[in-house]
């Protein structure tokens, strides 16, 4: 008896064919012998040990298709009944083996397109108001403490870059740097519209209203990542400013960078010193052109995130807080939580975890 896997093995000849993956796996262990390369090593590495890992499965099926061929001639030729015995077992064995190693080629795939090379940085914090004046206001500054708490239980520094603060104590916009480990690793997936549904406090009707705040999470750039020539910026100095425009500084010590080539404006007037401002706001910069560099090359890489569970776009809705109804929705994973109050005192460790968990199983599940 031969088992159904006869039918597939010339398509696994073809699928996991070892020669490309072996010239590959030379190629990157020799630039990284080179150290004058001016390769980024942290790519290298990592692209190293993909290939590294994916030669070692693809040879293992190859090695395993190589058993049950020769289990197949013992099967055609044989009329032992001990030797088709132990022949049937061992193919039995190979099908498993082979699916196996099929897996972890698998989960190895959809870890190389979900794993990114910038995990471990340091991370800018963006958050603006959106549809539904104070309320939205009011939302955005909700979000950002719920960030700042959440980085202050992971034991990392957070600081405000820019802030446009309303009167009625709200964000129109908060821009902050949060520094630690893995910062933009656990953040990432909040980058995106969240969605808040309520009775504002404002409202005598009982009426709900539903508001949004766009969030955006960039890796920290540092200055090897990206180089900003003097020439290629504008730098403009002025009087800080508080709530309502009133002045709250009577020295020039407010910040705004213009990049020309890209048209991307910072500013931070958060001290009073304007070295400090100027620092934070090429800080931001970079940071700022760093994203927009990823993203670029994001575009020629592969769609797949994107196309099939959203990337984390800024302009895609992500998630829901419905008050009413005390539910947390993010649409992305299709899941729910029922402890909004906790999640925006800044206990978002398990919503976090649980969004990473369900981007990759709907990864893996569009890779069967």
């Amino acid at each position: 008896m031969i088992l159904s896997i006869g039918m597939d093995i010339q398509m696994l000849k073809t699928n996991y064919q070892i020669e490309e993956i072996k010239t590959k796996k030379e190629a990157l262990e020799s630039k990284m012998s080179n150290i004058h390369n001016g390769e980024n090593m942290s790519q290298l590495s990592s692209d190293l040990n993909y290939y590294s890992q994916l030669y070692f499965h693809t040879q293992s099926i190859q090695n395993s298709i190589k058993k049950y061929e020769e289990a197949e001639n013992i099967l055609k030729e044989s009329n032992d009944k001990e030797l088709i015995e132990l022949a049937n077992q061992e193919i039995e064995d190979v099908e498993e083996k082979i699916k196996e190693e099929e897996e972890s080629i698998k989960k190895l795939k959809i870890e190389r397109e979900f794993t990114d090379v910038d995990d471990n940085r340091s991370a800018i914090l963006e958050i603006r108001a959106g549809a539904g004046g104070d309320e939205a206001s009011l939302f955005a500054a909700e979000l950002f403490n719920m960030y700042k708490n959440f980085a202050l239980k992971n034991g990392w520094e957070i600081q405000i870059i820019d802030s446009s603060v309303t009167e009625g104590g709200g964000y129109k916009e908060v821009i902050a740097h949060i520094n630690g480990k893995n910062v933009f690793k656990k953040l990432k997936y909040e980058s995106g519209v969240h969605r808040v549904q309520r009775v504002p406090v404002t409202e005598s009707s009982g009426r709900i209203h539903t508001s949004t705040a766009s969030v955006a999470i960039l890796p920290e750039a540092k200055e090897i990542d990206i180089q900003i020539n003097p020439e290629d910026i504008r730098i403009d100095v002025m009087r800080a400013s508080g709530a309502g425009g009133q002045c709250v500084n009577r020295t020039d010590s407010a910040v705004r960078i213009t990049h020309f080539e890209t048209g991307i404006v910072v500013s931070c007037q958060e001290t009073k010193h304007q070295a400090q401002n100027k620092e934070k706001a090429m800080a931001l910069l970079r940071s700022r052109l760093y994203e927009k560099k990823r993203q670029e090359e994001a575009d020629k890489r592969s769609n797949m995130r994107s196309s099939q569970i959203g990337g984390g776009m800024r302009a895609e809705k992500i998630r829901t807080y419905n008050f009413p109804q005390n539910r947390i929705t993010d649409h992305r994973v299709k899941k729910s939580w029922h402890n909004i109050e906790e999640v925006l005192s800044g206990d978002l460790e398990k919503l976090t975890n649980d969004v990473i968990d369900g981007i990759q199983l709907e990864l893996l599940k569009n890779e069967k």
